[in-house]
């Protein structure tokens, strides 16, 4: 076919090519690019998409924080296994910002069992629950109405580590400590419960609002349940030190009756 350019023309087209840096000249025969890729060997699909195939991701079984703290719970047979299980227990991340794991204080066995909250600076240094300021002015309430811990008053927390700058119990926290929570009251086998603060009316009764549910007999765990301020609270409110006065009379009253 006769090429639509001039012999000038051409020439100038190609004199630029030369400057642009072209060496080499289009053969002499025509070349059949298509042709070419027909001819050449294809590669084995199947062989390359099996290379080339990610391999399978391992699944790892997802570990259940509440379902492994009721196989620790119930494992325990009595409250020296209890305390070794919640040692050795190491799903829950407040253990790795405490000093000292709080388990219990006072008798086992007593009568009544009392269950505060969550360990503060003084239980955590001291591995012991309602220890410093509020822990003597439980003991002086306890000794109004004849009681003490370390004769007939057993006494733990719903958490046995201590929360960050003494934060209130997570939800999912107070939910993961209830198993051994519920194990420490069947073993100890107290007579009458007393919960002191919100967050311990939140994993016994499922219910917050202390002013509200204090004073008021109720059930859980097959006892009977006192709410109650907690010391720290009327450490802070003094003037409802009468109520803790009234409730504490209404604790005295249903031991005479049992």
């Amino acid at each position: 076919m006769e090429s639509a350019l001039d012999p000038h023309a051409a020439l100038a087209l190609l004199e630029w090519q030369v400057e642009l840096g072209v060496t080499e000249a289009i053969g002499d025969a025509p070349v059949d690019r298509y042709a070419l890729a027909d001819t050449a060997p294809r590669p084995d699909r199947t062989a390359a998409a099996t290379s080339a195939a990610p391999a399978a991701p391992q699944v790892v079984p997802k570990t259940d924080p509440v379902q492994e703290a009721r196989k620790a719970a119930a494992s325990a047979t009595a409250l020296p296994s209890l305390r070794q299980a919640l040692a050795e227990f190491d799903h829950c991340e407040l253990k790795k910002g405490a000093r000292n794991l709080v388990f219990a204080d006072g008798m086992p066995g007593s009568r009544v069992m009392i269950i505060g909250e969550a360990p503060g600076r003084d239980e955590d240094r001291e591995g012991r629950p309602f220890v410093g300021r509020a822990g003597q002015l439980l003991d002086r309430m306890l000794a109004a109405i004849g009681l003490d811990r370390q004769k007939n008053v057993y006494i733990t927390n719903v958490l046995p580590w201590r929360p960050p700058q003494n934060r209130d119990p997570l939800p999912v926290e107070i939910g993961m400590m209830k198993p051994f929570l519920e194990r420490h009251v069947a073993l100890a086998q107290p007579q009458v419960l007393v919960l002191m603060g919100n967050i311990s009316c939140d994993a016994v009764l499922g219910k917050r609002g202390i002013t509200r549910l204090r004073g008021q007999w109720t059930q859980a765990m097959n006892l009977p349940v006192m709410p109650m301020f907690h010391p720290a609270y009327l450490l802070r409110q003094p003037q409802m030190k009468r109520q803790a006065w009234a409730d504490l009379l209404e604790l005295k009253a249903k031991l005479k009756e049992q």
